[in-house]
């Protein structure tokens, strides 16, 4: 494959992007990315170039909560339309409060997340 054949390929490729430090998590997330036909990225900063068109981007606050509200600035300026999730620990309510306050939609607990794995992504 050529260079220019692998650059289209990433550009006309739909992904998660998955913003996380917890190794372990994002094999669930990646399968049910495997599962919905999607892409997947696991990420710890804005990427540049992108790795693929993002069809959701979604930020770990147990783990990235610094970078939350930059991540979604950047994700609505550059991908508007696509959802930008967050997801914490529930006994983080301040956190997940912040990431409402910074624009994320849908914000859930992990717990909801993960019980949601099954079909969020297939629901686009």
């Amino acid at each position: 494959m050529s260079s220019a054949e692998l650059s289209d390929t990433i550009a006309n490729a739909e992904g998660i992007w998955y913003f996380s430090g917890d190794l372990l998590f994002a094999g669930r997330v990646k399968g049910a990315a495997d599962n919905a036909g999607l892409a997947f990225s696991l990420l710890s900063r804005w990427p540049d170039p992108p790795p693929s068109k993002p069809r959701w981007i979604i930020v770990d606050l147990a783990t990235k909560s610094g970078a939350s509200a930059e991540i979604c600035q950047l994700a609505k300026a550059q991908f508007p339309g696509v959802p930008c999730m967050a997801f914490g620990p529930h006994v983080q309510a301040s956190r997940l409060s912040q990431a409402r306050q910074a624009g994320f939609d849908p914000v859930m607990t992990r717990g909801q997340f993960d019980g949601a794995l099954a079909t969020i992504f297939q629901s686009e």
